[in-house]
């Protein structure tokens, strides 16, 4: 089974997906992620799909899955590259992405990031109760 690298890019992680996705992949990718996530302190990870032709529920699901898990380890995700056909299709599994921001293209994911940082880091700590 290929695994799909994650790069990292300063306190971002990039995943750079150009494989054909199988369900293992999937699954490796999301262990692969987390632990990367929690070894880097990483606040952001991108998802890039634009070599990505098909989805199929189980891997559109797995996207929704996946910023769940970054968001427990305090990073927002954002997806970039979905081509038309993807889109389409994720709205005809009646699929929704939860807390995954898209964008376009890997640069505007990136600004998208560094917003959502400087918002988080502009917040006051929370107040005790």
């Amino acid at each position: 089974m290929e695994r799909v690298p994650i790069l990292r890019i300063g306190d971002l992680l990039l995943v750079s997906i150009q494989i054909d996705l199988q369900d293992q992949s999937v699954l490796a990718l999301q262990e692969d992620l987390a632990e990367q996530i929690s070894a880097t302190g990483a606040s952001g990870v991108i998802i890039d799909i634009s070599a990505v032709e098909i989805v199929d529920s189980f891997i559109g699901r797995m996207f929704a899955t996946i910023a769940s898990l970054s968001k427990l380890f305090d990073a927002d995700t954002v997806v970039v590259g979905m081509r038309p056909a993807v889109a389409i299709t994720l709205v005809e599994l009646g699929l929704t992405l939860g807390d995954v921001h898209t964008a376009l293209n890997l640069d505007k994911g990136m600004r998208i990031l560094r917003t959502l940082s400087a918002r988080r880091q502009d917040l006051p700590p929370a107040s005790p109760r």
